[in-house]
């Protein structure tokens, strides 16, 4: 194989928790997200959904926070670029803490759906679903 036939790089599909500081995200919500997904870029991940997650008092003090916002991202990414993201990710001052979790396909749509607000309810293939009666036959 030559230099020129080079394989393509697979995109993996990752879920990212990014911890913020809430009294930073209630004064300015559009630099903070604007902070997270300019890391993401740099480390060239495609963003596919993103939200606030968890606001709320944290376990745990860190660097003098007591209340912290978890934001949730979906986003493809090639493998390499996990330690530009790990190395940009320590380097904001937006980003408290981080934690990425690899998904697969599966587990990756639906998290995205959840995100986006579009959930499809899914019968379970054991559960039995209720008759359908036509209106005319109940009146006989």
């Amino acid at each position: 194989m030559s230099v020129a036939e080079t394989k393509p790089v697979r995109e993996n599909l990752y879920e990212g928790m990014f911890l913020v500081d809430s009294g930073k995200f209630a004064m300015d919500p559009d630099s903070v997200v604007a902070d997270i997904m300019a890391v993401l870029k740099r480390a060239g991940a495609t963003v596919v959904a993103h939200r606030p997650w968890q606001d709320g008092k944290l376990a745990y003090e860190i660097n003098g926070l007591k209340k912290g916002l978890h934001y949730i991202v979906c986003f493809t990414m090639p493998g390499p670029g996990m330690k530009v993201l790990t190395r940009q990710a320590q380097l904001s001052e937006t980003i408290i803490r981080n934690m990425v979790i690899k998904q697969p396909r599966e587990v990756f749509d639906a998290t995205v759906a959840a995100i986006s607000g579009n959930v499809v309810p899914q019968v379970a293939p054991d559960e039995p679903q209720a008759p359908v009666v036509d209106a005319l036959e109940e009146q006989e």
